[in-house]
């Protein structure tokens, strides 16, 4: 038996992470989010509509940010990521490190000033796609949680120079701590929950459709920005380049996405047709002067109303549908020349655009991996996490105590996130509600007079539940200190890969040790 400790990590704070703890704190239980970014929200709160519906993001997104700030079992480590993992299922130990805003959290109260007064105002900004730009000292958003402002240390005039201190000199609550340092926080929990998201594919090395060298080529992400209110160009279409209205757009899917080069992602992304289809009805509906036209491989739309969302694009909206693939995009003198495929018709297309918009694939975030393996959790060719079972334990890690919830674990829209971010809730909440856990009795064990200290076991152990200690052993008589394997009988599955790849035959399963099993084999054939 082992004790359970009744609180929840939560590792990453988009919708699915506070979806998540939202359902483990309404069942009564502490929860801890730890997000890398300032604030909580996630790429969601990048995104100007949702399809199918076309409702405000933020509108949805933003009262759960408050609901997850206000609520009092839910604790934010904004700015802050997870160091170091240990333990086991029901009593993980983990030390989260928080980054330095070298702003006081206690004492700002999220008016605004310092960042009217920082001189240094030509950073590009992240959350609008480095589309404009920001002051050194900033809050990423208006509806940012905790609205608690950061310094970009690496645009900072007094930390490149000793100088300024605009942002100190006025702050009247004297917030601005200079010398703030990082800090580390050691918590202990019951479960742990993987919602570390993705991020979209940057088309740098796609060079054929003109990335790098235009500023009228952009992702999907980006063209979101421009058409939000709240975007670098206040929710006017027009064009990064010159400012200009473009009067027709060309939107280029699946790239980076079902290809076979070592540029892509073997994968579909699955939202890449449907967010394409919304930002055409949005364009044409609020634009109707602006031609647009989406070359494709497949649409594919298997969701609730997904299909009447695209056919409505194309009957009511007048979209342009080209099955075929862009080949080249060249730019001649502000106007972007267009080379590519009707597949339907067999034709080679010549076409003019002011904008081409790039659907990007969906790829896990660069942290997953790092974050995978202090969990000793399983993930797949393209980093996302490994489900236990694809059918029946969807949002299960093969480790036990840990649950995925997100795109972590592939790609997927925004109900589908919320509704496994529920489901794995409902995991966390039926583990944390057990006071102790009974482990499994079939485990391995190692013999101490037969073990070598060799390693091989642990390397081989898909769960972490190897660890070498240095242990005096009584060997016929003989004391002498050898290293030998001990297995933490909580954490191991009795999965047998220890027992088979042991080269001395130390390691073996309770209930199905190899004398047990010889005897058996002994007994059949008599």
């Amino acid at each position: 038996e082992s004790k359970v400790v009744k609180r929840a990590l939560v590792i990453g704070g988009g919708i699915a992470g506070i979806q998540t703890a939202l359902d483990i704190a309404e069942a009564g239980y502490e929860v801890d989010i730890v997000e890398k970014e300032p604030t909580i929200g996630g790429k969601m709160a990048q995104l100007d509509k949702t399809f199918p519906t076309l409702d405000c993001a933020a509108c949805i997104l933003t009262p759960k940010m408050v609901d997850a700030a206000q609520n009092e079992k839910i604790h934010i480590y904004s700015y802050s990521e997870v160091e170091k993992v240990s333990g086991f299922v029901g009593n993980f130990t983990v030390t989260i490190k928080k980054k330095p805003r070298y702003v006081n959290s206690d004492l700002c109260t999220g008016c605004g000033l310092c960042t009217e007064k920082c001189p240094s105002k030509k950073n590009p900004n992240e959350f609008n796609m480095g589309l404009d730009n920001r002051t050194a000292i900033y809050i990423p958003f208006a509806q940012a949680i905790p609205k608690v402002p950061v310094i970009d240390t690496n645009a900072c005039i007094h930390f490149k120079t000793g100088k300024c201190g605009a942002c100190q000199k006025n702050c009247s609550v004297g917030a601005i701590d200079f010398n703030q340092k990082e800090e580390f926080i050691t918590e202990e929990y019951g479960a742990i929950v993987a919602a570390t998201g993705f991020n979209p594919l940057k088309p740098e090395k796609f060079d054929e459709y003109l990335y790098n060298q235009s500023k009228d080529v952009v992702t999907s992400l980006e063209f979101e920005r421009i058409m939000n209110a709240a975007g670098p160009t206040k929710g006017q279409l027009l064009r990064p380049s010159d400012g200009k209205h473009p009067h027709k757009i060309v939107f280029v899917q699946c790239v980076g996405s079902r290809g076979q080069s070592c540029r892509d992602h073997s994968y579909c992304s699955k939202i890449c047709c449907m967010y394409t289809a919304k930002h055409a009805m949005l364009v044409r509906d609020k634009y109707p002067d602006v031609d647009v036209t989406v070359f494709y491989i497949d649409v594919r739309t298997p969701g609730k109303n997904f299909d009447e969302f695209y056919r409505r694009a194309v009957e009511e909206y007048g979209v342009h549908y080209i099955k075929g693939m862009v080949g080249k995009v060249e730019d001649v003198d502000g106007t972007l020349k267009v080379q590519a495929s009707d597949l339907l018709s067999n034709e080679q297309l010549h076409l003019d655009a002011d904008m081409v918009v790039l659907a990007t694939a969906v790829e896990a975030d660069k942290s997953a991996r790092g974050i995978a393996t202090m969990l000793t959790a399983s993930m797949d060719t393209n980093d996302f996490f490994t489900e236990a079972h694809p059918k029946l334990r969807p949002v299960e890690s093969p480790t036990a105590g840990i649950f995925l919830s997100g795109v972590c674990q592939g790609p997927k829209d925004i109900p589908e996130t919320v509704s496994q971010a529920s489901a794995c809730a409902a995991k966390v909440i039926g583990l944390l509600a057990k006071d102790k856990l009974l482990s499994n009795p079939c485990v391995a064990h190692s013999d101490e007079l037969l073990c070598n200290g060799c390693s091989t076991c642990a390397n081989v152990c898909a769960y972490g539940a190897i660890e070498y200690v240095e242990k005096e052993v009584n060997d016929h008589g003989k004391r002498e200190v050898r290293r030998v394997a001990v297995v933490n009988e909580a954490v191991c599955q009795g999965c047998g890969a220890c027992t088979v790849t042991c080269p001395s035959g130390a390691m073996d399963l309770k209930g199905f040790s190899n004398r047990q099993i010889m005897a058996e084999v002994d007994a059949i054939c008599k």
